[in-house]
């Protein structure tokens, strides 16, 4: 029998609000894993983006980043 029967058969078994129990965490590890996917993702695609550019000589000093108030 394979993993997802044996879920099915034991949640049949449970009454009814525990079986809502059981899909609210069942959507909670979705969305959990779809989370670190995008984030997996997003790290990926910035230092895909990124590379090679330590490298690159700034056109800017940090003087250029402060910004000034009187």
């Amino acid at each position: 029998m394979s993993l997802a029967n044996k879920i099915i058969n034991n949640v049949k078994e449970l009454p009814e609000l525990k079986q809502i129990e059981v899909l609210d965490f069942i959507e909670y590890l979705k969305l959990k894993t779809e989370r670190q996917e995008n984030i997996e993702w997003s790290t990926l695609s910035l230092s895909s983006a990124m590379r090679g550019m330590e490298n690159e000589q700034s056109h800017y000093s940090l003087n250029d980043l402060k910004e000034f108030f009187s």
